[in-house]
C-alpha cells in the first residue's frame, strides 16, 4: 500500500478536547504573565514571527496555532472547533485528526512566513488556530455535505454553502480590506485541506461538496 495512503488504527479519543484544553491553558497562562509582568512573554516564543524563524525559531509554526490575541479570537476559534472537530475526528479517527488538524495549521504558518518575507512583513506576529480551523471546517463539509449548519442559531445552511462562502469571504476581505485578521492564514489552510482529501484520501473535496460524489 501506498505510505502516503497507509490508514491508522482507527481510535476515537477525544483528541479535540485535548486540543481545546491546551488553547485554553495557553491562553490563560498568556493572561496571567499580562497581569504579574505587564508584558506578553509568551508571544515571542508562540507566535510565528518571521524574523525568529530565520533565527531558528521553528517550533513556532506549530505554537503559534496555541496563542490568541483576546478572548474572543480564542472563543469563536475553540467554539468552531468544538462544533465541527469532534465529528471529523469521530469520521477520521483520533491519530489521523490529530496529524490533519496540526499539518494543515502548520502549513498554512509556512505560506504566511514565505508571503511575509516577501512582503517585507519581517515583524508581523502571527498567532491563532484560525488556519487549522478552516481546515477541520472544510473536512466537515466534504465528510457531511448534507449537513445543515444554523447561522447565528436562525439561518440554516448547508455546510458546503457555509464553507465556500466564508472561503469567498476570506479572499475579498484579503483582497480589499486591511485589518489585523491573517485572512490569508486562513485561506492556506483551507488550501492545504484540500490537497490534504486529494493526496491522503483520494477524495476530491469539489465533488462532494457540488454533490457530484
Amino acid at each position: 500500500m501506498n505510505f502516503l495512503r497507509r490508514p491508522f488504527l482507527y481510535r476515537n479519543d477525544g483528541v479535540v478536547f485535548w486540543i481545546i484544553g491546551a488553547n485554553i491553558l495557553v491562553f490563560l497562562v498568556d493572561i496571567l504573565t499580562v497581569r504579574f509582568s505587564g508584558q506578553r512573554l509568551l508571544a515571542p516564543y508562540f507566535a510565528m514571527i518571521p524574523v525568529t524563524v530565520i533565527q531558528g525559531w521553528v517550533w513556532t509554526f506549530i505554537s503559534y496555532m496555541f496563542l490568541h490575541d483576546g478572548f474572543s479570537h480564542i472563543f469563536f476559534n475553540m467554539f468552531a472547533l468544538f462544533i465541527f472537530g469532534i465529528q471529523v475526528e469521530r469520521q477520521m479517527g483520533s491519530r489521523e485528526f490529530l496529524l490533519f488538524y496540526l499539518l494543515t495549521g502548520m502549513l498554512a504558518g509556512v505560506f504566511s512566513f514565505v508571503l511575509y518575507m516577501a512582503t517585507g512583513a519581517y515583524w508581523v506576529a502571527l498567532m491563532g488556530a484560525s488556519g487549522a480551523i478552516f481546515a477541520v471546517q472544510l473536512a466537515y463539509a466534504v465528510f457531511f455535505p448534507d449537513s445543515v449548519i444554523y447561522i447565528w442559531g436562525i439561518l440554516p445552511i448547508r455546510a458546503p454553502v457555509m464553507v465556500l462562502g466564508f472561503t469567498a469571504l476570506e479572499l475579498l476581505f484579503m483582497l480589499g480590506r486591511r485589518d489585523n485578521v491573517a485572512h490569508v492564514t486562513h485561506l492556506a489552510g483551507f488550501g492545504f485541506a484540500w490537497l490534504y482529501f486529494l493526496l491522503r484520501f483520494r477524495i476530491n473535496p469539489w465533488r462532494r461538496l457540488t454533490g457530484r460524489d
